[in-house]
């Protein structure tokens, strides 16, 4: 029988021998919840630390939580694990994707899926309810991840919900991602794993809904929800009035800046965020303002399966090299003088996702391009990127230092992490830049349910004290407040990374959660208590907040000794890239100033910071004294996993002398 949340089972599948089996998920749901816990588990159980992540040992896991299924909580997600090719050295990574196939999955009556072998023809996995079919995909394969799910969903009736790679998976390039038919994109190279295996989509449908241990409870705390999260109002690049439309995800329930528009094809396909980013700077620049080719570069993107985070970075690399004369269209056979044109993304995207050319060297990524060029295109490669899978840069550490730790501990950038300490700043600063020093003065302000609608454009709220409160409680001391120093931070990566791994074992959408502050509520704190009180309404298992960061902690470290097994170095690989060391912040994307708070609550610039190296080697010695880590190695220690009922994960690190 399931438990109260889940499907009750996991399905593990071997595309070699066409195995077929059920496990049930109570074994791992107590100590990893769902979602990307139970997938670590499942990854530590199944792949051998040699495994590479073309073998057919490498195992693809895709994981819902307890909360998926449950409307109106913004939990439609499905967490994809794996090892990735897309960093040097290949290992664990993971990815977060939402609309309907998560909660189909769930349907079906499965908390998860692990996929291992290899198929010896292209073939598709059709799962409805207890029927699990390998079926031939011939007529597939070939075909963009758009025309896939159209085609099954065709074949197969619209009640479905479809996962597809495209080309570009089919290929291998290393950064290749996977599409739901909604529009959802599994990045991190996930895709190409599953292209190596043959397998080119994953159908699911079912009708076992999940069952809440306090429904009523639910209810209720799904009614509070939706007056505490406030969709956010403004103007953003990926809305474009006339032209795009407000589109949830299935079964979201709350919302947020996600549009969707109806192309020439008839076909509607999202505009949201970094995806519509990755071609427009570019694109405005050539065309002298906003043209329809931005658009039309993330159809290309996805359809062809490319990581936009990846092809953006990539892009700003060959106009740098472009601009100083080092590269060519002679060199790349690409129209260099036309970046930013339709011409030139088409090309592009053909050369890579076929690796033609020079494109077969792009398919490596960025940074391995970079290296295998060497001299002043390696150099110029580091400019664009912060990560070793060679994505976009974002959320500088160099700005924020809350970041530093997050960046050089992860496999990629943990983007539901990285959202905390900036969301933060915008808030304080809309307040800074208004003439109110306390919104409790303003004429809108009427009492615990805030502002009016009409002020709340006027005023901020996040005022410097009240920053300071809710860092001294979401991330251990009011020093986090302060970005300007290294103290604090140590310890607020280590809380924002166990409650950021706890919501993705859960799984609940990174834009909505966790609630940091909020003007429905009377003392303007948000409801840290939220996440837990939910996953207890749903499971029947009382949690708190407390207990659910803990889950956090142990997944972290469950991860932490798959990295390690799988050849991560400690303390060595803990790194960041030397750019951000070396090289002082000029800009970042949401802010030409770079401004933060001080310690005195003044608005100052980090423009020209770095990371200094003595105080990132400080501040990781404080980080991993706070975990329980052996400081000297960086390696997981037999006391620190003891601690958190991780004595079966210490045995296997003891005999392989990986823990101290």
């Amino acid at each position: 029988m399931a438990q109260f949340g889940y499907g009750g089972e996991i399905l593990k599948t071997d595309l070699t021998q066409g195995d077929i089996i059920k496990l049930p998920t109570d074994d791992d749901s107590e100590r990893f919840l769902g979602g990307r816990g139970i997938a670590a588990k499942l990854y530590w159980d199944m792949v051998p630390s040699k495994a590479r992540a073309f073998d057919a040992e490498n195992c693809l896991i895709f994981a819902t939580g307890p909360v998926t299924g449950f409307p109106r909580f913004a939990s439609c997600r499905c967490q994809v694990c794996g090892k990735s090719p897309a960093m040097e050295p290949e290992c664990f990574s993971y990815a977060n994707v939402g609309g309907r196939w998560g909660i189909y999955l769930k349907y079906a009556g499965y908390d998860g899926l692990a996929i291992q072998g290899k198929s010896d023809r292209p073939v598709y996995l059709y799962i409805d309810n207890d029927t699990v079919e390998m079926r031939d995909a011939s007529h597939l394969w070939g075909k963009t991840a758009f025309d896939t799910c159209d085609s099954l969903r065709t074949e197969l009736g619209k009640r479905v919900g479809v996962m597809a790679i495209g080309p570009a998976a089919e290929n291998l390039v290393a950064f290749a991602t996977m599409l739901t038919d909604e529009g959802g994109s599994v990045s991190s190279g996930l895709g190409s794993v599953m292209g190596s295996k043959r397998l080119k989509a994953i159908v699911t449908v079912g009708d076992k809904r999940p069952v809440a241990a306090e429904p009523e409870r639910l209810r209720h705390l799904a009614d509070h929800v939706s007056k505490v999260i406030k969709i956010p109002s403004g103007s953003f690049p990926w809305v474009i009035p006339g032209r795009t439309t407000a589109k949830a995800c299935y079964g979201c329930g709350i919302g947020c800046v996600r549009h969707t528009y109806k192309a020439e094809d008839g076909r509607y396909y999202k505009s949201h965020c970094q995806p519509q980013d990755a071609y427009r700077r570019p694109a405005e620049k050539y065309y002298g303002g906003w043209n329809e080719v931005v658009l039309y570069a993330e159809r290309l993107f996805d359809g062809y399966g490319l990581e936009t985070c990846v092809m953006q970075a990539m892009i700003d690399w060959l106009d740098s090299c472009h601009e100083e004369g080092i590269l060519g269209d002679e060199q790349t056979g690409l129209p260099l003088a036309k970046i930013g044109s339709a011409e030139f993304i088409e090309a592009l995207t053909r050369m890579v996702t076929f690796r033609e050319g020079f494109g077969d060297l792009l398919a490596r990524g960025t940074l391995k391009a970079a290296e295998a060029i060497g001299g002043r295109p390696k150099e110029l490669a580091q400019y664009p990127i912060y990560t070793r899978a060679s994505e976009a840069r974002d959320y500088d550490p160099r700005m924020l230092l809350h970041h530093a730790l997050i960046l050089a501990t992860e496999p990629r950038r943990s983007i539901s992490a990285l959202h905390e300490a900036p969301h933060m700043l915008w808030g304080w600063l809309d307040w800074k830049r208004t003439s109110h020093s306390d919104i409790r003065s303003h004429p809108g302000y009427r009492g615990w349910g805030g502002i009016d609608q009409a002020s709340r454009t006027e005023v901020g709220y996040l005022t410097t004290d009240l920053f300071r409160e809710i860092a001294q409680s979401r991330w251990g001391s009011a020093a986090a407040a302060d970005y300007t120093t290294y103290e604090g931070k140590a310890l607020a990566s280590k809380k924002i990374q166990d409650r950021t791994h706890a919501k993705e074992s859960i799984i609940l959408c990174d834009p909505q959660w966790p609630i940091m502050y909020s003007d429905a509520t009377d003392d303007f704190k948000g409801d840290p208590t939220l996440e837990s009180q939910i996953v207890s309404a749903v499971t029947g298992r009382e949690l708190d907040e407390t207990g659910l960061s803990r889950i956090g902690e142990r997944i972290f470290n469950l991860i932490r000794a798959i990295q390690v097994r799988h050849g991560w170095e400690g303390r060595k690989g803990d790194r960041l890239l030397d750019h951000l060391h070396d090289e002082p912040l000029e800009s970042v994307f949401f802010d030409p100033d770079c401004l933060v708070p001080d310690g005195d609550g003044n608005i100052t610039s980090r423009k020209g910071a770095v990371v200094e190296r003595d105080e990132f080697e400080k501040m990781k010695s404080e980080y991993y004294e706070l975990r329980g880590w052996d400081v000297v190695s960086g390696l997981l220690t037999k006391a620190g996993l003891n601690s958190l009922e991780l004595s079966d994960i210490a045995g296997d690190l003891l005999k392989k002398g990986l823990l101290r």
